[in-house]
Formats: C-alpha cells, structure tokens, sequence
C-alpha cells in the first residue's frame, strides 16, 4: 500500500478558501476512487497545512485524479507567494 503526504504553507489571510478547495479535492477523490482524505495542521505553526490519503492502491490513478481536483479547486493560486504542495510518497 501506499501512502501520500502533501505539505505547504498558506498565507493566513487565505484559510478560508484555502480549507474549501481542499473539501473540494477530498470530495472529488472520495467521489472518483473511495479515498477518504484527511487534513492536518501543525501544532505551533498554523499557517503549515497537510493533508493524508492513505492505503492508496493504484499510485497512477491517484495521482491522475488528484492533479485533476486540484487544477479544479484552484488551490495553487491560493497558497503564499512562492510556495507550492509537496507530494511525499511512503509504502508499507
């Protein structure tokens, strides 16, 4: 099985609509493929966000269907100036 793990920072000013393309990205992967994502914040830095879909059987069509809800969510444009999602892959 695999596991992803994507990471970034938001700009606070942006948390709100940030947290909404990110309920539009689960929705589209649980409705696409069954995967219930989740989303974490870290403690002592809440501007750095993470969200966790694990036990994913096909990395291709995750990642295929992820791009997809993304591009649709709009969520690149939302972050801080700079920054990016990082997509880390781990396998049991």
């Amino acid at each position: 099985m695999r596991h992803y793990y994507i990471y970034y920072r938001i700009a606070p000013d942006q948390a709100a609509d940030i947290a909404a393309a990110i309920q539009i990205i689960q929705q589209q992967l649980r409705e696409r493929l069954g995967i219930n994502g989740r989303l974490l914040k870290k403690r002592d830095e809440a501007n750095l966000w993470m969200e966790i879909y694990e036990d994913i059987l096909d990395s291709g069509e995750f990642e295929a269907a992820l791009s997809a809800a993304e591009t649709q969510s709009g969520i690149a444009g939302l972050l801080s100036p700079g920054e990016t999602r990082h997509i880390e892959c781990f396998e049991d």
